[in-house]
């Protein structure tokens, strides 16, 4: 293990950050083996935004238009008040000047269409499903290290031993790797908020491709459309409400699969019907609520120990602000496979490498996580909120010239996905 020549990587993990690790570690000549613990990779979830950074990456491997084709490109990003008056509204992907746009998909259909890029590229072996990691470490010490990993075959319980240079953990919020790199972590930290989300078919609202988000913290609304209107001339959207149940604690809200009940949450949004749009009807028209805890963790110290190392929402679990979390897998993706390439070509080890992702990648993540505590850029609904309870008669009697523009560039910076100057 470890010459310059080759090198073999192993991906606990098969969600977006895995696929992508997988895709992009093949585009520079490194071979890479995933493991999946689910039995059948299903299209599960629902929408996300992939931001242009992102983007760039996928169409770089190749797979962007394919992913384009699955969703709408989000045209603008509006935000409003309660009462439905916008506050802020900013062109984005295309529309912003960026060379590549940004995607609102089914986070199912993506992980799939992936998943059939990788198989298609690396073998129908490149992913074994129903395989847990039950256990890992790093063996010998410079050019002779490598990483020995156990896994279950959840069908038998037989377990697979495999062997590489690198051990990725791709893994998730509950990440196996994370917790034996961190036992006395606990579960993630959970801000008292909780997120019911779903999909609906209705009619286009704003531009038809406008993502919008309404309220304040922590009384907030979130919907953008994930396909063209149809033959009915409905759309879907995918929507999110948000509200704050500190005071009824999180119970087993940590289920991730657990169904939603509406009444728990419709109730607060009754009158929030807009000129624009009526989400009480959009809340009443879906076909299914699933209820998630708006939860994050700490930035760590360090991903990296020996040869494995962390990657995605094993890494950097992060508010669902800003539309970052997949878009930043997608980035940790492109560092490491960028990095890894340095050790087929001699111009680096491969614990180098995995010291030079690590210092790209974790100081930028880290920022992101304490930005998104901060609401990122959807203060702006916070601030509309503080001074203009009641709503405004114009935007400008509530923000000073440029105050608006200022704190959605600084998001863009700090997220780094600044709109690119001329």
């Amino acid at each position: 293990m470890g010459s310059t020549a080759d090198v073999r990587v192993i991906v606990a993990g098969a969600g977006i950050g895995g696929l992508v690790t997988a895709l992009a570690l093949h585009e520079r000549g490194v071979a890479v083996q995933l493991y999946e613990a689910v039995p059948t990779i299903r299209p599960l979830g629902v929408g996300i935004n992939l931001l242009p950074h992102a983007g760039a990456v996928l169409h770089h491997l190749g797979v962007l238009d394919g992913i384009r084709a699955l969703g709408v490109e989000t045209a603008e990003l509006c935000f409003f008040n309660r009462h439905g008056q916008l506050v802020w509204r900013e062109p984005r992907g295309l529309a912003a000047g960026y060379a590549v746009p940004q995607v609102s998909v089914h986070r199912g259909r993506l992980q799939l269409a992936l998943l059939d890029a990788v198989v298609a590229r690396l073998g129908a072996d490149a992913v074994r499903t129903g395989h847990r990691l039950v256990g890992f470490e790093s063996t010998g010490a410079g050019a002779a290290g490598g990483a020995r990993v156990e896994l279950e075959d959840v069908a038998t319980g037989r377990r697979v031993v495999d062997h590489g240079d690198v051990l990725v953990g791709a893994d998730g919020i509950h990440s196996a790797v994370r917790a034996a790199f961190h036992p006395d972590e606990g579960p993630p930290r959970w801000s008292g908020n909780v997120l019911w989300r779903a999909t609906s078919r209705v009619a286009p609202f704003l531009t038809g491709r406008s993502m919008f988000m309404a309220g304040h913290r922590p009384h907030k609304f979130v919907a953008y459309p994930l396909s063209p209107p149809g033959d009915d001339g409905l759309c879907t959207v995918n929507w999110i409400a948000e509200l704050d149940r500190t005071a009824q604690g999180l119970g087993d809200r940590e289920d991730w699969n657990r169904r939603g009940d509406p009444a728990d949450f419709a109730p607060r949004f009754a009158d929030w019907r807009f000129d624009w749009l009526d989400v009480p009807d959009l809340i009443a028209r879906a076909d299914a609520v699933f209820e998630y805890p708006m939860v994050d963790r700490d930035p760590l110290p360090s991903w990296t120990r020996g040869r494995v190392t962390l990657l995605g929402d094993a890494a950097h679990p992060m508010y669902p602000v800003g539309s970052n979390g997949a878009s930043q897998a997608i980035l940790d993706a492109r560092a490491l496979a960028d990095a890894l390439a340095a050790v087929r070509a001699g111009g680096a080890t491969v614990d180098q490498a995995l010291a030079a992702y690590e210092a790209e990648r974790r100081p930028r993540t880290a920022a992101i996580v304490l930005a998104n505590r901060r609401h990122g850029p959807e203060r702006v609904m916070d601030l509309a909120e503080a001074r203009a309870p009641d709503g405004f008669a114009a935007v400008t009697d509530v923000f000073a010239p440029g105050e608006l523009e200022a704190i959605a560039a600084q998001y863009k910076q700090v997220a780094g996905f600044q709109v690119p100057t001329r």
